[in-house]
């Protein structure tokens, strides 16, 4: 996208008037952004909102209340913080400075929040060491039939998190280790790993009273692991919200790729569908499979809204995006650019909120939308396997000049 000289400056002026009616005032752009980092295979380059696909076409206004949501947690924060590992995010204050003014924002007034985000942050295109391209996947909430107790036809326990679990951060350690952890129980004075999910599903944890509900279908309920929550629908119609307790701590493992593996379907056609379709079709294989993936999520029941992400709030669908922590903090804006899982020619381009994880979503360029709950929700999570790039919005103030030395 282009735009002459003239056109840019009289467009910059309407935005100055406009700001000064929501009591915002304008920022004036600094000259020095952050720079690529040899430390680090995150690499941001700052890119022009003019170049940036889809960005006038979307309802910036629609994404201000996920914001929000996320500034009462940055705001808990210490103000001299780094916003997570990498200091080129900004500090704790940067954003608390950007929270107070998302609030001046008049809710739906889509002009004045478009200049938001423009006048407050510098937008980087990221990149994995310079290639921006990168998965994006979706996720969402499922609905599963349960009970509060076992009956025929409802076998499969849905656990809360066990008392023995021990979580080691080893960067309390080793510095080079930041957001690296260990999980697992004690043996003796020995600490080993937990049990893994065929462990679980073989009885590992059976009389400790760690059952939450028994839901009907243990297909249904690894599918709700891998989502990280989830609706129970009781006999009476009644339905109880569960949520991430934590895990096991073994690694993800995709049962997909499994099935690629076995030659059993090739990559381009591992969807969510085609998996369950499998699964159904192949019960007697089914356990044998599912327990490839070591990992094991426990669950809570939640209150209120949800369901709640990584970031410790209720997620928004179409506008709460899974990310990799490891390179990006979460509680900041980022603008997805990739396809429509239902229709591939329609460009799927918004602006969303980093506010939750996930134990498959890794890479720099890697991202995992909720879509919220239902059946359109499911369909799209299940077929979403898009190549796509994203963009994160940073606070002007975080772009610091370099010092100069005389």
């Amino acid at each position: 996208m282009s735009a002459t000289k003239g056109a840019r400056f009289a467009a910059f002026g309407a935005l100055i008037l406009l700001a000064a009616c929501s009591g915002v005032a304008p920022i004036v752009p600094v000259t020095a952004p952050p720079t690529d980092s040899d430390a680090s295979s995150l690499t941001l380059r700052v890119t022009d909102y003019l170049d940036i696909p889809g960005w006038n076409g979307d309802d910036h206004a629609s994404v201000l209340p996920t914001l929000i949501r996320s500034c009462e947690k940055i705001e808990a924060k210490d103000p001299s913080a780094s916003l997570g590992s990498d200091l080129r995010m900004g500090r704790v204050e940067d954003w608390m400075a950007i929270c107070a003014d998302a609030r001046k924002i008049r809710p739906g007034n889509m002009v004045e929040a478009k200049y938001f985000f423009e006048s407050r942050f510098i937008a980087y295109r990221v990149g994995d060491v310079h290639d921006t391209n990168g998965l994006f996947t979706g996720y969402y909430e499922p609905e599963l039939d349960g009970r509060w107790a076992p009956q025929e036809g409802f076998q499969t326990p849905i656990y809360a998190r066990p008392k023995d679990i021990i979580s080691i951060n080893l960067a309390d350690f080793r510095s080079m280790y930041v957001g690296a952890k260990l999980v697992g129980r004690m043996e003796g004075n020995t600490v080993i790993p937990y049990y893994t999910r065929a462990e679980i599903n073989e009885g590992a944890l059976k009389g400790r009273e760690l059952e939450i509900l028994w839901v009907d279908s243990p297909v249904d309920a690894f599918f709700m692991h891998i989502q990280g929550s989830g609706r129970i629908k009781l006999q009476d119609g009644s339905h109880v919200r569960v949520g991430y307790a934590g895990r096991n701590g073994h690694e993800y493992k995709s049962i997909g790729r499994v099935l690629v593996d076995r030659n059993v379907m090739p990559l381009e056609q591992v969807t969510a569908p085609a998996i369950r379709n499998w699964l159904a079709t192949n019960p007697d294989l089914a356990d044998e499979l599912m327990n490839q993936n070591r990992s094991f999520v426990f669950f809570r029941v939640i209150e209120g809204d949800g369901p709640i992400g990584a970031l410790g709030i209720p997620l928004t669908p179409g506008r709460s995006l899974a990310v990799d922590r490891t390179f990006l903090p979460l509680g900041i804006p980022i603008w997805l650019d990739t396809t429509d899982p239902l229709d591939e020619k329609l460009p799927l381009q918004r602006l969303m909120v980093a506010q939750d994880t996930g134990s498959a979503i890794k890479g720099a360029v890697r991202g995992d939308v909720f879509w919220g709950f239902g059946n359109e929700a499911a369909r799209r999570a299940g077929l979403m396997k898009q190549n796509g790039s994203y963009f994160v919005l940073l606070p002007r103030s975080a772009a610091r000049p370099a010092p100069v030395f005389n």
